[in-house]
């Protein structure tokens, strides 16, 4: 979590405070590079700086991989850097791609990463300079089969600005990191499921004059031991098997990581107002034809106002009723009885 400090200390020793991004969301398939610095896998000598936008490799247990990235200063001023290896991991909400900050330790790929000992301090790179690191990946003997993922992340140590977080002033440090896959050789089990399809309703106060809206959340979470791009449809159905909703699979342009869950959530701007509706949520990914899963959820749409407006027209009603029936009462009573000896 991001260090804190009361403000009784003052802005100075907040500004001392190593603060980095909690985690770096790289949605995109490019390079990265934050327009100051970038962090890339090393060219061979004479090819473009993004020849290779993030780092692939594969190795079994017990052996070693070699590789180097560089760190581009595209600025006018020297800049100084903390380079560390990590894990990769999703953002729960929205699932973009984020690698650890710093003062989270890793237990995955960012521990088989080993960087040259002059990196665990600070290197500078010099104004529209570069610096060429090369690195070891050791996968080790007990290593599951399947993908790893991490980065080589570069951590500016000049503090950028300042955040007030209530009476608590931090400082912002950024960062930029390349992504690293790793597969290790064995069994390959792509798994994906959908879970806990909620809805959550807006109606407008008088029905039928606005539309209503909705929101569908849902949870994907990949079980299986390789990553996944998940495309997901969302289709409803109302009462009698009425079609209210159909999107089609689309993909979501998202690397869902092995062991990650993560929660999404799909806009219904022209949801039903009055109906009984059965929401799913589909999922499966290109990659793995065979993979798919869905899971239901349903809500009654029921237009309030308009109900309470018809239960007090009904209570209206039944009132009336009542006071007729006490009124004609008396009148009932007053009549004679008939004569039952008379009669035989």
């Amino acid at each position: 979590m991001r260090p804190r400090v009361s403000a009784s200390y003052g802005p100075l020793l907040a500004l001392l405070l190593l603060v980095a991004g909690l985690l770096l969301p790289t949605a995109t398939a490019t390079a990265a590079d934050n327009g100051t610095w970038g962090v890339f896998p090393t060219p061979p000598a004479g090819a473009a700086m993004t020849d290779r936008a993030y780092f692939f490799h594969q190795g079994a247990a017990g052996t070693t991989v070699g590789d180097s990235v560089t760190i581009l200063n595209s600025s006018d001023k020297e800049l100084t850097f903390q380079i560390f290896a990590t894990d990769a991991v999703n953002t729960p909400a929205g699932g973009a791609f984020a690698l650890l900050p710093v003062d989270q330790k890793p237990k995955d790929v960012g521990t088989w990463t080993a960087l040259p000992p002059e990196t665990a301090t600070t290197m500078t790179v010099p104004p529209k300079g570069r610096k060429d690191i090369p690195f070891t990946v050791t996968v080790p003997q007990d290593a599951t089969p399947g993908d790893h993922v991490g980065g080589i992340v570069a951590l500016n140590t000049a503090v950028e600005g300042i955040r007030q977080e209530g009476k608590v002033q931090v400082g912002v440090k950024r960062q930029v990191g390349s992504r690293l896959y790793f597969r290790v050789p064995g069994p390959v089990t792509p798994g994906l499921s959908v879970e806990n399809v909620k809805v959550s309703r807006s109606a407008p106060l008088l029905p039928w004059v606005k539309e209503a809206r909705a929101t569908v959340s849902y949870t994907l979470v990949n079980r299986g031991n390789v990553v996944v791009e998940p495309k997901v449809a969302v289709s409803a159905e109302g009462l009698f098997g009425r079609t209210v909703l159909d999107r089609p699979a689309r993909e979501l342009k998202l690397v869902l990581l092995p062991g990650q869950r993560i929660e999404l959530t799909e806009p219904w701007a022209d949801a039903p107002q009055s109906d009984w509706v059965t929401v799913r949520i589909s999922a499966g990914a290109s990659a793995y034809p065979d993979l798919t899963s869905a899971a239901e959820a349903e809500f009654v749409a029921v237009p309030w106002p308009a109900a309470g407006a018809l239960l007090i027209l009904a209570g209206a009603a039944l009132i009336a009723w009542v006071l007729r029936r006490r009124r004609r009462s008396p009148v009932e009573q007053a009549e004679p009885a008939p004569d039952l000896a008379a009669a035989h």
